[in-house]
């Protein structure tokens, strides 16, 4: 099954994904992001309010954890976006979400705009299992190639 020509198209598509520079730059922008809202409660000063800062800790560890193998391994962690959007949407609600936290200016603010950012690097790095080179959709997980 290893030999297959759909699966080893596949892995050629996705090492192709990986060296672009679209590619590389949403790691960065992704991994930047995640220990951005790790370490943000020291960064803006919403320290003292303990669970929101200890659910910013661990969030921005795990987006990082998930989406700093991207451009390395896109092959196995192009799935795993879509954790990562589901954490960058845990991260816009979780200042009202979370027992026992203040819902305040700064706390709102960081955390819905980190997690917007975490959101949309996320439906990034989804998107672009979707793109070939030649910039055709993939239809139902095969590389199609454009006929002309």
């Amino acid at each position: 099954m290893e030999h297959h020509p759909d699966i080893v198209e596949l892995r050629e598509h996705y090492e192709r994904v990986t060296l672009t520079p679209r590619a590389q730059g949403v790691e960065a922008l992704a991994v930047l992001a995640g220990l951005f809202l790790a370490a943000s409660p020291w960064i803006v000063g919403f320290f003292p309010f303990t669970p929101l800062t200890v659910t910013c800790l661990i969030v921005g560890l795990a987006y990082t954890a998930l989406m700093a193998g991207y451009g390395s391994a896109y092959e196995r962690t192009h799935a795993r976006a879509w954790a990562a959007a589901a954490l960058g949407v845990w991260t816009i609600i979780s200042p009202w979400a979370i027992s026992g936290s203040p819902a305040r200016g700064k706390n709102i603010t960081t955390c819905v705009i980190v997690g917007t950012v975490m959101f949309l690097l996320g439906l990034a790095a989804l998107s672009m299992a979707t793109i070939t080179a030649n910039g055709a959709a993939m239809r139902l997980g095969r590389a199609g190639r454009a006929k002309g």
